[in-house]
């Protein structure tokens, strides 16, 4: 697992603003809270061994199956569920004639990808059996047409589709039907940043049955705990909308690029085609993206992710994720302060 992921707040004391973490920071969590209070005998017994009640209520939700869904506890546990799960795609995908224990990935994007693979003895390759494609793309915020999905999903034995950033987005996203339609996708869907609890691990997986079934194979018994499924049944039941207006929060996106594109030093590498998502990439010329950030901790009590550790990016990259206007504008006031003193 790659150390340096964002939010790594709990390394620094005194933060007051957050932009580190890609998952909407302002959600209202006071109802789940209370529930989740008034429900918290469940932890004196043992959880499903398999969620299977939480999976009928997400497939009623998607429009599929019960036995075309998985939970996990996070979308992570379900990418390395995956990895583990298929080390020999052609036993699911036989027509592919493709080498097992290879897989593809998009550099700049989420390192669990190929660091599950490699835990597994993958090795990539062009002409994967295994590919993973994030959409929207975690750093950069691009957003990928269903063209796109379907070449790759024809080029490889199996195509994982992680759409844990679909909230975060206006585009279109491929739907949980189309996915099972296409018999080699599987698709992951994050709870957590769906409704913004990080804490409590929750993510699915979405697919023809015959690969949920083979994942369920090398699913761990009570790998999801008594609290996460009360609170996902709960949430599901109510549907509380995450960020209030999506529209506004991009169009305040726009508002803060704008601000760090006017700055001598900073610059924005996906100015040619910018970012969907209210997250996104910058560059900070000729300082160091670590450098900023120690600065912004130390003075400011801000956090950013240093981006430095993802694969083809520089040491001057760094992202950030939108907050509210009054935060942002500090934000740019700090980053502001540090290219001046330099």
């Amino acid at each position: 697992m790659l150390n340096g992921h964002g939010d790594d707040i709990y390394n620094y004391e005194g933060i007051r603003m957050n932009f580190s973490s890609n998952i909407y920071a302002h959600a209202d969590l006071s109802g789940l809270e209370a529930h989740l209070c008034r429900h918290i005998d469940l932890v004196r017994s043992y959880p499903e061994p398999s969620p299977r009640s939480l999976e009928k209520m997400i497939a009623q939700r998607c429009g599929v199956s019960p036995d075309e869904v998985l939970v996990t506890s996070g979308a992570t546990d379900a990418i390395y569920l995956i990895a583990q799960a298929f080390r020999f795609v052609h036993a699911v995908a036989p027509q592919q004639h493709l080498p097992s224990l290879t897989f593809k990935v998009f550099p700049p994007t989420f390192s669990e990808y190929e660091d599950a693979c490699r835990v597994f003895g993958y090795k990539e390759s062009d002409d994967a059996a295994l590919c993973w494609l994030c959409n929207p793309n975690n750093p950069t915020g691009e957003v990928f047409p269903f063209s796109h999905i379907e070449e790759l999903a024809s080029k490889h034995a199996l195509l994982v589709l992680d759409q844990s950033y679909e909230d975060y987005t206006l585009a279109p996203m491929l739907s949980a039907k189309t996915a099972v339609s296409m018999g080699n996708v599987l698709q992951i869907h994050s709870m957590t940043k769906q409704y913004a609890i990080p804490g409590l691990r929750l993510g699915y997986v979405v697919g023809a049955s015959l690969l949920i079934r083979t994942l369920r194979t090398h699913f761990r018994p009570w790998s999801v705990n008594a609290l996460a499924i009360e609170g996902a049944k709960y949430l599901l039941r109510l549907n509380p909308p995450l960020i209030p207006s999506l529209t506004a929060y991009l169009q305040e996106t726009q508002r803060l690029r704008s601000f760090l594109s006017s700055l001598a030093g900073i610059g924005l590498p996906d100015t040619i085609c910018p970012p969907s998502t209210p997250f996104f990439l910058c560059t900070i010329h000729p300082h160091t993206a670590a450098e900023l950030k120690a600065y912004l901790v130390k003075e400011h009590g801000i956090l950013i992710r240093d981006a430095s550790n993802f694969r083809s990016l520089t040491p001057h990259h760094f992202r950030i994720a939108t907050q509210s206007p009054e935060e942002n504008d500090a934000l740019v006031a700090a980053i502001t302060q540090f290219l001046q003193q330099r």
